[in-house]
């Protein structure tokens, strides 16, 4: 058998789904027509006391206008270069996540080093240029130009990404620009008017308008990005299409609600849901990165099943003979050792229904609730037990139990190459003429192991020329290292390659 057969088999690929959905958004105005002896109105209603509620457009326009006026100038266009024949654009991101509208399979050609090889949008956040958008806009970079509403351009440094939420922060060099402050996403209501502010399809500056469509949505998208997915979406019919990720969706008074970043369509186009990062969960995210380097996130430290995921509670129930139900709320699979939950008292068998004020009714509402605190924070956990409530106060911790804030130099040689190793076993090697090996896992988007084209179940041979057999090897190899690594890898069609990267 040959190897590249082998390695197709051994190397197992993730399957994307494709969203799909579509609204339409219409109003029925009520006209009415006065004269001295009656008055007359449109659909009027048979019972003269009774009250309907007219749609009053009076006043919303001169706020569009407003809120575009303070909006179109922190908005940017963000170019993505890159040296990867496998980077994917922005385009290419929406052909994974909803379907390619031009059919067949998602274009891996390299573009030319003057052309970008993906394109986005940004939010000017502070006049001094920090400048928030998606992580899967900025993923790969070797150069990243910021393009204001003027014309004017930069190139940009990246501070930090967080693909558990998929925001990313960058900085230009540039005092007194135009910035977006900030609103209380908590405070965004279904059915307020809101306007989505971008770069879609080329057209720079473009301002779309709709309501919030609904608030707390979970569409498992940055699964696909995250081993631990915080997902919480803003839901709009304001129009969002290719090239609007990254960008701001403000409400009528001009003020940041949230960031654009996905569209539920069967064609790669707008076909009636957008969603948006919650400017709250955002913020925290940026402002995690400006100080520290990485995201300070809390973890209850629990393993669980999804009990509104009927098909999950199928398969569990399958595979471990048990008869639990589906329904609402998050029940504990296991508890890690001196994590938060065994800290406090929970036990596998117990059902998380709430978290503080936010009612848990599937895991991406214990997500949100949890991974948008720090670690160290304490949060009351309602659960079930036998049936009966209890609630708990649980303090949050990292996911290597610390309660204390890290900086990037408390990063471990895996967090900051971006990838996990485990080993491969010697009857392996020995068929496959390997004599050594380890198998990439857990490769973070946009990481330096993600950027030499390294991803889940490729296998690393050896780094800077040395052979590796476990992540301890790769771990001696780069500690305290901080020059160019280089590193051997093969791929899923049993191809070697040597790539390398500056060690962060």
């Amino acid at each position: 058998m040959k190897m590249t057969d082998t390695l197709k088999k051994f190397i197992p690929y993730a399957v994307v789904g494709v969203i799909s959905g579509a609204t339409t958004f219409g109003a029925i105005n009520y006209f009415n027509v006065q004269n001295e002896d009656s008055q007359f109105s449109y659909f009027a209603p048979k019972n003269t006391d009774a009250k309907y509620a007219s749609f009053n457009m009076t006043g919303v326009g001169d706020d569009f206008v407003k809120a575009s006026k303070m909006t179109v100038p922190a908005v940017v266009s963000i170019k993505n270069y890159s040296n990867r024949t496998s980077q994917r654009s922005e385009q290419d991101m929406f052909d994974l996540f909803f379907g390619n509208p031009f059919g067949g399979q998602p274009k891996q050609q390299q573009a030319p080093k003057d052309m970008p090889s993906g394109m986005g949008s940004g939010v000017i956040i502070s006049p001094d240029g920090y400048i928030i958008s998606n992580n899967h806009v900025i993923a790969g970079a070797t150069k990243l130009e910021v393009v204001l509403s003027n014309k004017k351009s930069y190139v940009a440094n990246l501070i930090g990404t967080d693909p558990t939420t998929d925001i990313a922060l960058l900085k230009i060099e540039e005092k007194g620009l135009p910035y977006l402050n900030f609103a209380n996403s908590d405070n965004v209501e279904v059915g307020q008017w809101v306007l989505a502010v971008g770069n879609p399809m080329g057209l720079n500056s473009t301002v779309t308008a709709g309501i919030v469509s609904a608030k707390g949505r979970s569409i498992d998208l940055l699964s696909q990005q995250s081993r631990t997915p915080i997902e919480s979406f803003i839901q709009t019919d304001a129009a969002i299409n290719p090239g609007n990720s990254g960008g701001a969706l403000v409400n009528p008074n001009g003020e940041l609600i949230g960031i654009n970043s996905a569209i539920s369509s069967k064609t790669g186009y707008y076909e009636g849901y957008g969603f948006a990062v919650p400017s709250n969960l955002a913020r925290k995210v940026v402002e995690d990165i400006k100080q520290f380097g990485l995201v300070q996130r809390g973890f209850l430290g629990v393993e669980t099943l999804d009990l509104s995921d009927q098909r999950q509670v199928a398969n569990y129930n399958q595979q471990r003979k048990t008869n639990l139900k589906a329904g609402e709320g998050v029940y504990i699979i296991n508890v890690s050792e001196k994590g938060g939950a065994e800290s406090a008292g929970l036990r596998s068998g117990d059902i998380i229904t709430k978290v503080d004020n936010t009612t848990v009714s599937s895991y991406y509402d214990l997500s949100f609730a949890v991974g948008s605190r720090r670690p160290g924070d304490k949060v009351a956990v309602t659960y079930l037990r036998n049936g009966k409530s209890n609630t708990v106060n649980v303090t949050l911790r990292d996911q290597k139990g610390g309660t204390s804030f890290r900086s990037k130099a408390d990063l471990t040689v895996t967090e900051k190459i971006g990838s996990d190793f485990e080993p491969l076993s010697e009857r392996f090697k020995t068929d496959y003429g390997l004599n050594s090996g380890v198998i990439a896992k857990n490769v973070a988007e946009g990481s330096e192991m993600a950027k030499i084209g390294v991803v889940d179940n490729y296998i690393v041979i050896e780094v800077n020329g040395k052979p590796v057999n476990s992540q301890k090897d790769v771990e001696k190899i780069l500690q305290g290292y901080s020059g160019n690594v280089q590193v051997k890898y093969v791929d899923e069609y049993g191809r070697i390659t040597t790539r390398g990267f500056k060690m962060p």
